[in-house]
């Protein structure tokens, strides 16, 4: 979705339409904004944005800062939470495989699917230990970015991953891969031995790990990963032990949607 970047023309929006533009242009690369960097933003009226504002802030969907005068999204949002995690048919399926995955590792897990040219995170399922990582629903990344990215862009269409791999790579953190030659390399370890692993390429002090679910004729669905603290994931035995578990779980539940090996 690229709707919210676009210039668009005030007077052809009806007021739904303008509110929608408002709360797109909210972003994790862009998450406040004031009445005139928004209006310049949209190239709509100063006007328009402070009403369109004020009718999201009765209801929540905005807060406004009360030193900065900058808005950010509200927190009606988390309500919608468990109602997304429990109306996507997809990751309704996963589920028993992730809560099998958490028992088995006691590390966060999550479910990742591709939207536009981003991963987002569409169920998780937090760690119990004191210790953990976090990853809440709806977080989007871009897909050179991390483990659980990374997996998605690599058993993603070859057209789509060098379309993706020819466009312009921006750094998250030191760790981020940026240039092209060694995030194709990557790419072909990923596919070869089945899953992606990463250390603080999108989050400092953040290990993950990620395998791809796939259904009938190899087509990607999503990815199953592992949000797992740097300490833990420094720790040889555990990161082997997590892997493997992750191969066993993410291959039962493509088993379940119509994966089958090539040749069988």
């Amino acid at each position: 979705m690229v709707f919210y970047s676009m210039k668009l023309k005030e007077s052809s929006l009806n007021s739904i339409e303008k509110a929608i533009a408002v709360l797109l242009a909210f972003q994790e690369g862009r998450p406040l904004w004031g009445v005139r960097e928004l209006s310049t933003h949209l190239s709509f009226s100063p006007a328009t944005v402070v009403r369109v504002l004020q009718t999201l802030k009765r209801y929540d969907f905005v807060r406004q800062d009360p030193h900065t005068k900058k808005y950010r999204l509200g927190n009606i949002y988390f309500s919608f939470f468990q109602a997304l995690q429990n109306t996507n048919p997809l990751s309704q399926a996963v589920v028993p495989f992730l809560e099998a995955l958490r028992a088995k590792t006691q590390e966060t897990v999550y479910f990742n699917v591709i939207e536009g040219q981003f991963r987002v995170c569409a169920y998780t399922l937090e760690s119990q230990q004191n210790l953990k990582a976090g990853m809440p629903v709806g977080h989007r990344s871009p897909l050179h970015a991390g483990a659980s990215s990374k997996c998605l862009l690599a058993f993603s269409s070859d057209e789509f991953r060098e379309n993706y791999i020819n466009t312009p790579l921006t750094s998250i953190t030191e760790n981020t891969i940026v240039n092209k030659i060694q995030l194709i390399d990557e790419m072909k370890k990923i596919r070869n031995r089945g899953y992606a692993s990463s250390l603080g390429e999108r989050t400092p002090g953040l290990g993950s790990l990620s395998a791809p679910i796939l259904s009938f004729k190899e087509k990607l669905l999503g990815s199953i990963s592992l949000a797992i603290p740097e300490i833990r994931f420094k720790d040889y035995d555990h990161r082997s032990f997590c892997t493997e578990a992750l191969l066993a779980v993410s291959g039962e539940a493509s088993d379940m949607l119509g994966y089958h090996e090539p040749g069988d």
